[in-house]
């Protein structure tokens, strides 16, 4: 519990100093104050724990987030390139994918994911499934080659 609430505690307080346009000593210390609040309260509600906050996540989600950016640029392309096609270049797909990861918070990552992903929208997230829909065949069939299950997988160990 202690290390969350370090860990939140820094969070916060580097949010606070980047949408600080301020840094004069009574703008820090209202800052502080408010952090200190927000620590106070969360404590007595005891709602900082291991799910609200994966510390396990935080080195590993780096490198997944560079990946994920990269294939969503390339989704733009792919997208944007049968736009211009017309209806006649897409193959609307909606399918049940098989996943890996078992927490909820690696799930949820994989659906969003999914979802961030131009051209394919994750429906419904059913225990170890997700209703995917496609603007083209190959993109279930990217999922189901299994490169974003594997890398949500790793982000869970």
């Amino acid at each position: 519990m202690k290390l969350h609430t370090i860990s939140l505690f820094l969070t916060l307080s580097a949010f606070w100093l980047l949408n600080s346009a301020h840094n004069t000593l009574l703008i820090l210390l209202l800052g502080l104050a408010a952090i200190a609040l927000v620590l106070v309260i969360t404590h007595k509600m005891d709602v900082v724990d291991q799910e609200s906050q994966p510390l396990y996540l935080t080195p590993k989600i780096f490198s997944y987030y560079l990946w994920l950016i990269k294939k969503i640029i390339q989704a733009n392309i792919i997208v944007v390139t049968h736009i211009w096609l017309g209806s006649k270049s897409i193959s609307p797909t909606l399918r049940w994918i098989k996943i890996s990861p078992k927490t909820d918070m690696g799930k949820v990552i994989y659906a969003n994911s999914i979802t961030l992903t131009p051209g394919t929208v994750a429906i419904d997230l059913v225990d170890d499934k997700i209703l995917v829909h496609a603007l083209l065949q190959k993109d279930i069939e990217s999922l189901l080659a299994g490169e974003m299950d594997r890398r949500v997988s790793l982000l869970e160990h």
